[in-house]
């Protein structure tokens, strides 16, 4: 928290995204307009994006609809949820936004935090009645905290009701998404739950596709029997369908971001920080051309007649690497869970 003496502190931060702990409409010069009644959906974005509560209250106060949108994401409990911002949720919903009201892409506040991994901001949210299921097929919280590899906020879902295996609208499972992103830590916590490996989406997609596609061996071995582990290797490469890539934002753009649009609000949006963000950009792309591993250029399998489950699958790259990938023991196939486990089955949270 800043406390700002003066107009110039407090614009040093507003572009750094911190909150003060002044009132700006009361104390403070507002050069930008901020205290300006009713807000512009973008600067009422970035007062909450910068914590700026004492803003937001005072547009509360003379008369703004608590569930007022914001040009990204949401209302304002959406986006303070997103942010993570117990006390900018605690005002909004003080003055009547409803914890489980849905964007126009039928997203709630709750999905939001489990995306970010707000785990204090997801608890809060729960303890004030947002629903953790969805009707029908429909993305939910847990998808979204399996997706972002936020395990801690999934086990809370969980206990807190999440179905395990919600289906998404193109029937996705949360496993999927843990599966699809590479999330080791929270696929194992969800199989550890009880997850159904045998769902397949409306593409015919099981967890185990969704693995051998991005790559993930690990992930792939945890969720199918050594069976159908053994037999998953020896197809071709590219046989499980092509990979379309979904990086996280990295901090530093993200940041950058955040002070463009502050600056956009504010009226000085200029040409350096334009090419600041443009160079980072620029070396975000370099980086990824760098880091996407590169298809194989075949698939070795070793095997011996009559011996299922000694198979040694090695992944063979154009410039001589190599990564072996060998199946499990064969051991007698175990019934798939079916089902969100009953409460008092779950594991406490750490």
């Amino acid at each position: 928290m800043t406390r700002c003496n003066g107009a110039k502190r407090w614009l040093v931060a507003a572009a750094l995204g911190i909150s003060v702990s002044c009132s700006l409409a009361a104390d403070l010069p507002d050069p930008f307009g901020f205290s300006a009644y009713p807000p512009d959906p973008v600067k009422f974005a970035v007062s909450i994006e910068g914590g700026r509560i004492e803003v937001v209250r005072n547009w509360l106060d003379k008369g703004l609809d608590p569930e007022f949108e914001a040009d990204r994401v949401g209302t304002g409990l959406m986006l303070a949820a997103w942010e993570g911002n117990v006390p900018m949720m605690e005002l909004f919903v003080s003055r009547g936004a409803d914890v489980n009201r849905m964007n126009a892409r039928q997203e709630q506040a709750l999905m939001f935090a489990a995306w970010k991994g707000r785990l204090e901001a997801v608890r809060w949210l729960l303890d004030r009645g947002a629903r953790v299921n969805q009707e029908g097929s429909e993305w939910s919280a847990l998808h979204y905290a399996a997706f972002a590899g936020h395990k801690e906020v999934a086990r809370l879902l969980v206990e807190r009701g999440a179905d395990l295996n919600a289906r998404s609208p193109n029937l996705s499972t949360p496993l999927m998404m843990a599966a699809r992103e590479g999330k080791e830590d929270a696929a194992n916590m969800l199989l550890g739950l009880g997850a159904d490996t045998t769902l397949v989406n409306d593409r015919g997609d099981d967890a185990l596709a969704f693995a051998m596609r991005y790559g993930h061996a690990r992930i792939a071995k945890a969720v199918a029997s050594p069976e159908r582990f053994s037999e998953a290797v020896r197809q071709p490469p590219g046989s499980f369908g092509p990979r379309t890539r979904s990086d996280p934002i990295p901090e530093k753009i993200e940041t950058l971001e955040r002070e463009m649009r502050a600056a956009d609000a504010e009226g000085r949006l200029t040409d350096d920080l334009l090419q600041s963000y443009f160079l980072e950009i620029q070396v975000l792309e370099e980086q990824q051309r760098a880091t996407l591993p590169p298809a194989p250029k075949a698939l070795e399998i070793r095997a011996k007649r009559g011996e299922p489950g000694k198979e040694k699958a090695t992944l063979i790259y154009d410039d001589s690497r190599a990564q072996e990938i060998s199946p499990p023991k064969v051991s007698p196939p175990k019934s798939p869970a079916r089902g969100a486990p009953a409460a008092r089955e779950l594991p406490p949270i750490p």
